[in-house]
């Protein structure tokens, strides 16, 4: 079998052509994505916007009776 170094070579250079390229190419897409993201998604909104989840505390009604259930399942339609 012959083997020629000057091949090899040359497939070495292009295979580590080929990482530092795509070491770059990620580089460049984590500085991309993170220029894209928005700075603090959680925020309060600002202007005439409302934000919809909040921290409240959650209303239990401790009455089990059977009139009192129905009438706040016609109330609040769920």
């Amino acid at each position: 079998m012959i083997f020629s170094y000057r091949k090899l070579i040359v497939r070495l250079q292009y295979v580590f052509v080929f990482m530092a390229l795509t070491i770059i190419l990620y580089q460049v897409m984590m500085v991309v994505s993170d220029w894209i993201q928005p700075v603090n998604k959680y925020k309060a909104p600002t202007g005439h916007s409302v934000k919809v989840f909040g921290q409240t505390e959650h209303v239990s009604f401790d009455s089990n009776s059977i009139s009192e259930r129905l009438r706040l399942f016609y109330w609040y339609g769920e």
